[in-house]
């Protein structure tokens, strides 16, 4: 039986993220009730919820970039419009997560820990930083999932997406079928593991009110807040405007064209969501050639993540951190590189930044209290960085619309909407 239409587009009165707030002041109550039979059942359900997490925690890394990278076209257009869709993709991934690191030294959510103190990580290599770089390189293909090998895992997602790319066709979708059934497998492994998202809350709630013993732990989560929204207002105010005007483009102009899809991205807390608007924006305000438009703003849906990069460095870092795990100057510089790759296969993911986090710290053997305890705050975050993401998209968009067909763009010093220009 078919709903009524009048039923269909209601919403639950009672979603995911207030069953995830109601767990948490459950936690709240029963942690500080302090009953021994409570505390030490939320001790068990929590080290169950993080060993499930491990379960999945490199798998998703894997197959979240490789099923990704291998669906990449291999036509000359394609290549010529994804090569520059790619181009400045990494690129302002790239300084995303430099600027997140910048503002991470600089505010020091961590507390009073050092964040270039020279001590051992929980698992990965060691010694001089030579040793470091050739860990990264596997000896077999295994190795790197059995001893949490996160850079190795990478290496190899990066090493097999490029190699299936450059296969040829019948190769490349039989293998990247493969790629894309196995990582659905994976993530209806993780949907299974977040229905039980409510209860971990509640049991890693329940032991941080337990074993909290002063204030300081709050002040660093607010710094941590503070971070992570710096480093997006940062990145969406400064960073992306600069990339905009040294193009000649008008960055009102496209936040003035943009803003439809960007409102839709907040709200609804997707970036796929907003698609199909972010396209008709592109093509009739923005005045992008719709080969452009509907080639570049899907991919970069897929690839593009800024907000997500910043996220995943700052939170890997301030969780670590706060769990006593120090980092050397190179290996700071090196999750630059990490959450970059990170979030350029971030998509499909549910929770995508969050689940990414949570499944390198698993890898690395982290505690994940802390995570957990951040989960309640992820819902705001998540909406700001989905419209971040957009707004990424959106200027990726024409600057490669400015370096493909340049009197197309919209140019600084234009009055109104742009116009196109016939080249007849």
């Amino acid at each position: 039986m078919q709903p009524s239409k009048k039923n269909k587009g209601k919403q639950p009165i009672i979603n995911s993220t207030m069953i995830l707030l109601i767990a948490g002041l459950f936690g709240i109550i029963t942690g500080w009730l302090d009953l021994n039979e409570l505390n030490q059942a939320s001790e068990v359900v929590s080290d169950l919820f993080i060993r499930m997490l491990k379960l999945i925690s490199l798998p998703i890394i894997f197959f979240a970039l490789v099923s990704t990278l291998s669906g990449m076209g291999n036509a000359s257009d394609v290549k010529r419009l994804g090569g520059q869709v790619l181009k400045y993709t990494v690129i302002t991934t790239l300084v995303a997560a430099t600027v997140a690191l910048a503002l991470y030294l600089f505010i020091a959510p961590a507390g009073n820990v050092s964040p270039l103190a020279a001590a051992a990580e929980p698992s990965g290599p060691s010694g001089s930083y030579w040793s470091y770089l050739i860990g990264v390189i596997p000896s077999s293909f295994i190795e790197p999932f059995y001893t949490h090998n996160v850079m190795g895992v990478l290496f190899l997602a990066l090493l097999l997406s490029a190699a299936t790319m450059a296969l040829e066709n019948r190769h490349k979708e039989v293998l990247h079928s493969f790629f894309d059934s196995m990582f659905a497998a994976i993530m209806k492994m993780t949907g299974l593991i977040l229905k039980l998202m409510p209860l971990a809350v509640w049991a890693f709630v329940n032991q941080f009110i337990h074993d909290l013993q002063g204030q300081a732990i709050l002040q660093d989560l607010a710094l941590y807040l503070l971070c992570v929204l710096l480093a997006n207002i940062v990145q969406a105010g400064l960073i992306l405007p600069l990339f905009l005007k040294f193009k000649g483009i008008s960055p009102w102009q496209t936040m003035k064209a943009m803003w439809p899809a960007l409102t839709v991205a907040f709200f609804a807390k997707s970036s796929a969501a907003a698609l199909p608007y972010a396209v008709e924006c592109a093509e009739k305000d923005m005045k992008v050639q719709s080969k452009v438009a509907r080639f570049s703003l899907p991919l970069c849906i897929t690839v593009n993540m800024n907000a997500c990069a910043a996220f995943i460095l700052i939170t890997v870092l301030f969780v670590s951190q706060s769990n006593g795990v120090m980092f050397s100057p190179l290996e700071l510089l090196s999750w630059i590189v990490i959450a970059s790759i990170a979030a350029i296969g971030n998509a499909g993911v549910p929770m995508g930044c969050y689940m990414l986090s949570s499944a390198f710290l698993a890898a690395m053997g982290v505690p994940l209290q802390l995570l957990v305890i951040i989960l309640p705050f992820y819902a705001l975050i998540d909406m700001l960085e989905s419209a971040i993401n957009v707004w990424s998209d959106s200027c990726v968009t024409a600057m490669v619309n400015a370096d493909l067909l340049p009197d197309m763009s919209l140019r600084e010093g234009e009055s109104g909407k742009a116009t196109q220009v016939d080249h007849n």
